[in-house]
């Protein structure tokens, strides 16, 4: 069975940077075992199912290890692909998905903008191996999905080699954020999620769904300039909006073709 694929670089306006992310197109879901299976094969952070239903899509996400219950980066992709590959008109994109419906608006500058959950990080004690595994001082830990770790500076985070298997152990989060001010951006941060197969996402969107909050409180502002600081980078445009965030940014067109799987 021959299934379209599209792989996007999300968060940059060109390839080779960003974040990519593949996009599945399907009529139905397939199994578990098989989308499973065709993350692992794309060995990407995550690869996205997108299925229609009604006016509307359902998502799903996959890194090569596990489902996801919510991603960023390959929502903001699968939304480019609707547009862009398969003729899509709406001014919006519906996704129903395990995290609840989000919205993927375009503006006419081809700006893409998430309406996504907020989850505010509430402070927590200083995991014991969470200074050794980053290899510099932690300033301060905050926990929600993820474990958020701010540091003193920009160059710290820009700096940062872990140790991904004491990372890996860190107990009860899917990842570990680094986060600190930025210098020509509001905040700047990095994402390491090794327990899922990850250790390091160049642009993660879910995680502005902590960090926005974050720097919103400690910054006095809703409008928020972020940049992910991985190797390959990503520059992202957010607004705090209470109980949600809107995480915006452009994506690229890098591959497009089909993957032949069991039917």
């Amino acid at each position: 069975m021959k299934l379209p694929l599209y792989q996007v670089d999300a968060f940059s306006d060109r390839i080779f940077a960003g974040n990519p992310a593949a996009v599945c197109l399907l009529d139905d879901w397939l199994a578990d075992e098989v989308m499973q299976g065709i993350a692992a094969e794309n060995n990407l952070s995550e690869t996205a199912f997108v299925v229609p239903r009604g006016s509307d899509f359902a998502i799903r996400w996959f890194t090569p290890k596990v489902e996801m219950e919510l991603c960023g980066h390959a929502t903001l992709a699968s939304a480019f692909v609707l547009w862009e590959a398969s003729g899509i008109r709406a001014a919006a994109v519906t996704f129903d998905s395990r995290s609840g419906p989000l919205i993927v608006t375009r503006a006419e500058d081809g700006l893409l903008s998430m309406d996504f959950p907020a989850w505010k990080p509430t402070p927590r004690p200083k995991p014991e191996l969470l200074e050794e595994a980053l290899g510099v001082p932690v300033r301060a830990t905050l926990s929600s999905r993820d474990l958020l770790a701010i540091l003193e500076d920009e160059e710290l985070v820009r700096g940062l080699e872990p140790d991904m298997a004491l990372l890996s152990g860190i107990p009860e989060h899917h990842a570990v954020i680094v986060s600190a001010a930025g210098g020509t951006v509001d905040f700047v941060s990095r994402f390491f999620a090794p327990a899922l197969g990850i250790p390091e996402d160049p642009v993660t969107g879910s995680a502005h769904c902590t960090l926005v909050p974050y720097w919103a409180e400690a910054l006095g502002k809703d409008e928020l300039h972020a940049r992910q600081l991985s190797p390959r980078g990503g520059e992202l445009f957010c607004r705090s909006a209470g109980e949600r965030v809107v995480i915006g940014g452009r994506a690229v067109l890098y591959l497009e073709g089909s993957i032949e799987v069991p039917g």
